[in-house]
């Protein structure tokens, strides 16, 4: 099947793309790396009349630290953000979830961008976001503003962009040296959609959790950050703690049941990802007994 047929305009800076979203509104899509866009287009799930193109916004792309902030811009590529330097320094998490998006040929294409605005409730990078306490800048008729990623995506292939605005980049804080991460997720095939996946960051000294940020995907309609964490911030984790926090875990997830896994089956999952990660947080073998999918 082939896209309905559609307008083009290659946008010559973030002004002009604004200004052709202004004009077109909800008739006008965005076409930035277009490995999510175009298939749906070519499967007629959505039909734009215009298709503003921002493809060549050098403004848009790179890493760059500054003082305690990391800026990637929306731009910058799957593979472009796996070789950079600053990001493996300073966001490793992104760097590790990165590997698990789809294929090279895929990668090579996709931009950081589109995946968070695209808002796959099953995609690597949102949740990485929630983790990571990113803030999305978006630009849009009345200038910048910046909001809290856990605000910014609101549901199934659903943000809090409106038509007229523009995801321009995303800020991070810079990884602290007592922080930790973890990534992993449950797939079919390596690069297939993830059926249940986590991401996390954390903050350990001494043995004890002073920090954590969990952020499971695929478990929702947009990525989740989980409030059981709370219950493993403060205190030395027992296997007797973890399970309840596993507990609390459950029943605060709201996973769907499709083709790939039943609702038990995400909730499972999740729980085993929670074991693994704090036990591997904590480097500590004993809190994952049993931590098998």
């Amino acid at each position: 099947m082939k896209a309905s047929a559609f307008a083009y305009a290659r946008a010559t800076s973030v002004a002009d793309a604004l200004a052709l979203l202004a004009a077109h509104g909800d008739g006008a899509k965005v076409l930035s790396g277009g490995q999510s866009l175009m298939p749906a287009m070519n499967l007629r799930l959505i039909s734009p009349e215009l298709i503003v193109d921002i493809g060549g916004l050098a403004e848009l792309r790179g890493v760059a630290v500054s003082g305690d902030v990391l800026k990637i811009g929306a731009l910058t590529r799957h593979a472009e953000l796996l070789r950079s330097p600053e990001i493996a320094a300073h966001a490793p998490l992104l760097a590790e979830a990165v590997a698990h998006v789809a294929h090279p040929a895929i990668r090579n294409r996709g931009t950081l961008g589109g995946s968070l605005a695209h808002a796959d409730p099953a995609a690597e990078l949102p949740a990485c976001m929630l983790a990571l306490n990113a803030t999305v800048v978006i630009s849009g008729p009345s200038g910048e503003r910046r909001m809290a990623a856990e605000d910014f995506f609101t549901g199934i292939y659903e943000t809090a962009l409106s038509a007229q605005e523009l995801l321009v980049a995303v800020e991070l804080p810079v990884a602290r040296k007592s922080s930790g991460y973890f990534f992993d997720e449950f797939a079919r095939r390596h690069g297939d959609y993830a059926i249940v996946g986590l991401a996390a960051q954390a903050i350990v000294k001494d043995g004890i959790f002073a920090d954590l940020r969990l952020a499971f995907f695929a478990v929702g309609d947009r990525p989740t950050l989980a409030k059981a964490a709370a219950r493993l911030v403060g205190a030395v984790v027992t296997p007797a703690i973890l399970s309840e926090a596993s507990t609390a875990l459950s029943k605060e997830l709201d996973p769907q049941q499709d083709q790939q896994a039943s609702v038990s089956m995400r909730r499972h999952l999740a729980k085993v990802l929670l074991g693994r990660c704090v036990s591997a947080l904590l480097d500590r073998p004993d809190l994952n007994a049993g931590g098998s999918a």
